[in-house]
């Protein structure tokens, strides 16, 4: 066996795309449902909000009248994240592929909530457009209601979101047009048989996500547009793997550079739900 301050760098390489493969499939579940731009370089990035544009007509050989769009710059500032861990003997990792697995998942999946956490951070700076709570929890009043502000905000009706609880995904299968068969079709895209995946309703992508702001006994809820929030990278996630004698121990980090902002709060809409 290798001597325990040696690790091969094939190891360290495929500790590496291991811990950003698991990641990528189970640690950020809504890095995809906002606007991303990867491989920024420094400590923040802008993206643009764009205003509406109006088409109009113009004499034969005439000049186009622009659209005279409103651009405001949003930035983003970006931090450096860390989750790091001390393993003994990591060598013998080399050969138990599942400690070796338990190990990367674990790194990955606590960069993956950092990720969700800055986006629902972004998300809740909204102010405007709350559905209140009303001693009741998600309806079909509430998301009719959504669905209706939405609309009238001219918010494209592709590329919709809806984050919510657990305690408001168990009600919103209490509702018959989110999930009997009668209403949405195929038996396959009942959320009986999804359990707790994702699943569209009302133009929408609904999933259950348990880390939502809770303030006493109410739980904030999301339903936007990808539009209204981005999240930028300047550093994916990585790993590093160092020898520390005194402990006789790897200390095994990974860590990424990672922001997120809102961009435009009328594609956003704040449904509030009481839990009890």
């Amino acid at each position: 066996m290798a001597a325990h301050n040696t690790i091969e760098q094939s190891f360290i390489r495929q500790f590496e795309r291991e811990v950003h493969e698991a990641y990528q499939r189970h640690g950020a579940k809504l890095r995809g449902t906002v606007r991303n731009k990867t491989g920024v370089r420094g400590e923040s990035t802008t993206f643009q909000r764009v205003g509406k544009g109006t088409a109009t007509t113009k004499a034969r050989q005439g000049v186009i009248p622009p659209m005279n769009l409103d651009h405001s710059p949003i930035e983003c500032f970006l931090k450096d994240f860390y989750a790091g861990d001390w393993v003994d003997k990591l060598d013998e990792l080399k050969t138990n592929i599942d400690e070796r697995t338990v190990i990367a998942n674990a790194g990955a999946y606590a960069l993956g909530r950092k990720t969700d956490e800055l986006i629902i951070e972004a998300l809740a700076s909204a102010s405007t457009h709350v559905l209140p709570v009303a001693n009741a929890g998600l309806t079909l009043a509430k998301a009719l209601q959504g669905l209706e502000i939405l609309g009238n905000n001219d918010v494209p009706d592709d590329d919709r979101f809806a984050v919510v609880g657990w305690r408001q995904w168990a009600e919103l299968l209490q509702i018959d047009e989110f999930s009997d068969a009668d209403y949405i079709g195929a038996t396959d895209a009942m959320p009986w048989l999804q359990a707790g995946r994702a699943k569209r309703w009302l133009g929408t992508i609904w999933m259950p996500f348990p880390a939502l702001p809770l303030d006493g006994v109410t739980r904030t809820c999301f339903w936007y547009h990808k539009t209204a929030a981005a999240h930028a990278s300047g550093a994916e996630v990585q790993s590093d793997i160092t020898w520390h004698g005194d402990r006789a121990s790897h200390w095994v980090n990974h860590m990424m550079s990672q922001g997120a902002v809102l961009i435009d709060e009328i594609g956003l809409v704040r449904i509030e739900c009481k839990e009890d």
